[in-house]
């Protein structure tokens, strides 16, 4: 119940969350670039937090890379399921939407409740079960 529930809640944020994960990522990704090739540099404030950390920088670029590409790969996932909603709804053939149907209803359940709504009112439009 609990999984489901946390599916739920991620599936309203997963975009906002994804922006998060790349920001961090990238602030991560920075700052152990920066130890690792430019430990001499005096970059603003960043400098300082980076000696600060020491060797501890060399998992803050491990770890950044990893949350740019799974930040980058949850953006893009949602922005494309989305456009491929967004497309096949706009159709006003009963026949088109039939056919994708089962694909659309599985892309809904991945995107915020809107998407679903949507999903049901051009189905209610056009007279589908």
């Amino acid at each position: 119940m609990v999984l489901i529930m946390g599916r739920k809640i991620l599936r309203e944020i997963i975009a906002p969350l994804s922006v998060v994960l790349i920001v961090l990522g990238a602030l991560s990704f920075l700052m152990g670039t920066i130890w690792i090739w430019f430990s001499n540099a005096e970059i603003w404030m960043l400098s300082s937090i980076v000696e600060s950390l020491n060797n501890w920088n060399y998992y803050l670029f491990v770890i950044g890379i990893v949350l740019l590409i799974t930040g980058a790969w949850y953006l893009y996932d949602f922005f494309r399921k989305r456009k491929f909603l967004l497309e096949e709804i706009k159709t006003d053939r009963r026949s088109d939407l039939v056919k994708r149907k089962a694909e659309l209803e599985d892309i809904v359940k991945r995107l915020p409740k809107k998407y679903e709504k949507m999903l049901e009112d051009k189905k209610r439009e056009l007279k589908i079960k």
